[in-house]
């Protein structure tokens, strides 16, 4: 019988320093690095005044006692983009007394011309009411959109984001929303919970150019050949962009971990969608890493 050149004990040796650098990598480096992705989103009669909008999308900050490190790698990115709109999509903070935390991460991370902000489901999982989420964003020059909507006007242009309720604890109200809202070029739909998109009623009225959601953390821990585990409301959806739904959606595994305090093959992002001219709905993206 052959004999394998290495022993029982070195095999455990080898096995144990295996699993340190993996949870070096799951607690330590990858829970800490924050990639952006830039994408390219073509819409057909896009107005000359928004070409090369860029809209940064923060989702899922989960700040539980202080800025964490992919919290700061976030606001040192946010301030280099200098993206005109940041929308801030829920799951800010996991208790009350961290609020004044998310008014100074929210202060670091403003667009230019506009900063926007959801209800997620830990908001309201946590007892953080509507009213103390707006003054904590307000503090930092935001505006909370409980469905609502915000036009934005940029020279002869106006975009309009339409921002929903929570869908997983709150009441996302779609068709109250649109009505009230004021005309514009383009609309762009944003929520928490990315399921959502999956029960949007048909004929609703005219489809957005593009919708935003988080929630799912991209499933945060990644171990090979197992599917994602994701949280309630997320549906068929994990990441990335989806384009058999009403308009194409694109679902950030945000920057924040919950419950366990690491990533593993699931860094955390910071999207960039800069607007484009096209001749048909497309979406064309490029991805690099960002420390």
């Amino acid at each position: 019988m052959r004999s394998f050149p290495f022993s029982r004990r070195g095999f455990l040796l080898g096995a144990a320093a295996t699993a340190g650098a993996l949870a070096t990598d799951a607690f330590g480096i990858e829970g800490r690095r924050v990639y952006i992705t830039r994408h390219d989103v073509e819409i057909p009669g896009l107005p000359d005044a928004l070409e090369g909008l860029r809209i940064a999308q923060v989702t899922d900050m989960h700040l539980h006692g202080g800025l964490h490190a992919a919290a700061r790698a976030t606001m040192e990115l946010i301030q280099t983009e200098k993206p005109e709109i940041t929308l801030l999509t829920g799951d800010a903070c996991e208790h009350q007394s961290y609020l004044p935390d998310v008014t100074t991460f929210t202060r670091e991370c403003r667009g230019s011309v506009a900063t926007l902000a959801l209800m997620g489901n830990w908001e309201y999982f946590v007892d953080i009411s509507s009213t103390q989420a707006e003054a904590a964003y307000s503090a930092a020059g935001a505006e909370l959109l409980l469905n609502r909507s915000r036009r934005i006007e940029i020279g002869n242009a106006s975009l309009n984001i339409i921002g929903l309720d929570d869908p997983v604890r709150g009441k996302p109200d779609l068709q109250q929303t649109l009505k009230y809202a004021l005309p514009a070029d383009i609309q762009i739909w944003t929520y928490h919970a990315p399921g959502y998109a999956d029960v949007i009623p048909p004929g609703i009225g005219p489809p957005p150019a593009f919708m935003l959601a988080g929630h799912t953390h991209g499933g945060q821990i990644r171990p090979p050949f197992i599917p994602p585990f994701l949280p309630f409301g997320s549906g068929r959806f994990v990441q990335g962009w989806y384009r058999d739904t009403l308009a194409p959606l694109y679902v950030s595994r945000g920057i924040g971990t919950t419950t366990i305090r690491a990533r593993f093959r699931c860094p955390a992002e910071l999207p960039v969608f800069v607007l484009r001219k096209g001749q048909g709905r497309g979406v064309v993206t490029r991805e690099r890493a960002e420390d």
